[in-house]
């Protein structure tokens, strides 16, 4: 096992069901080899990874910290000490793309940062830059949202906000949705918004379910829903 420098590697996992080398470098795979602490989101759900990554992983010789929105807040300033007291590498995995965007790795990324350690970012699927990248609206400016409200008015409030932003500055707005609530998500946008505004939805980005198009508001009430349901989405408007 080649041995590989102390740092806070920031390790991007798969999107969903897709063979590793098609999103990720070769490079990636050496880092993961070279480190023992991993920081998560999902143990179970690292440890599919790591077994994709490299199968002859002995994930009995790994420590996991999990960092969710159920981890206690005191505890996540221990989870470094292997780097910052013993100088061994650590990784942060995601549930799904690219650590620390978006997510709860971000914490330990911060103090990480504070405490003056080697942060190390790794290429792969980020599904928010490349769902940009794909959309065809401004790619110079735009804004991640998370999740919008679930109450079917506050959420069509905060759409008409998001949607006077995207007109006003011309910056694409992006933001997600609890995947089984896809489909009323699109069906809000649609009727809270302007014929004229440009509507994204990005879904399943590098797998074999991939969806990505663009339409105008008038456009998309023209056509049938497409095909999003419980498979993880993005959705970006701006105006035309």
């Amino acid at each position: 096992m080649e041995k590989i420098e102390p740092a806070l590697y920031l390790v991007p996992v798969l999107l969903g069901e897709t063979e590793y080398q098609k999103v990720l470098p070769e490079h990636n795979r050496k880092i993961i080899r070279g480190i023992k602490h991993f920081i998560v989101e999902n143990r179970r759900s690292a440890i599919r990874f790591l077994k994709i990554a490299d199968s002859s992983i002995d994930i009995d010789s790994l420590e996991f910290y999990e960092l969710n929105e159920h981890s206690d807040s005191s505890s996540v300033s221990g989870y470094i000490n292997p780097l910052l007291k013993n100088r061994l590498p650590m990784a942060v995995l995601s549930e799904a793309g690219c650590p620390a965007v978006a997510d709860p790795g971000a914490a330990v990324v911060e103090l990480a940062q504070k405490k003056d350690l080697r942060v190390v970012p790794l290429a792969g699927p980020s599904s928010m830059i490349m769902a940009v990248m794909a959309s065809g609206l401004n790619g110079q400016s735009f804004a991640f949202n998370g999740y919008l409200p679930a109450k079917p008015a506050e959420r069509a409030s905060k759409i008409r906000q998001l949607e006077n932003r995207a007109w006003n500055e011309r910056q694409t707005q992006l933001f997600i949705e609890a995947p089984y609530r896809n489909v009323k998500m699109l069906e809000s946008i649609l009727s809270s918004c302007r014929n004229e505004t440009r509507v994204c939805v990005a879904a399943g980005i590098t797998t074999d379910q991939e969806f990505i198009r663009t339409l105008s508001v008038a456009e998309w009430k023209k056509q049938p829903l497409p095909p999003i349901n419980k498979i993880p989405a993005i959705f970006l408007l701006n105006r035309s």
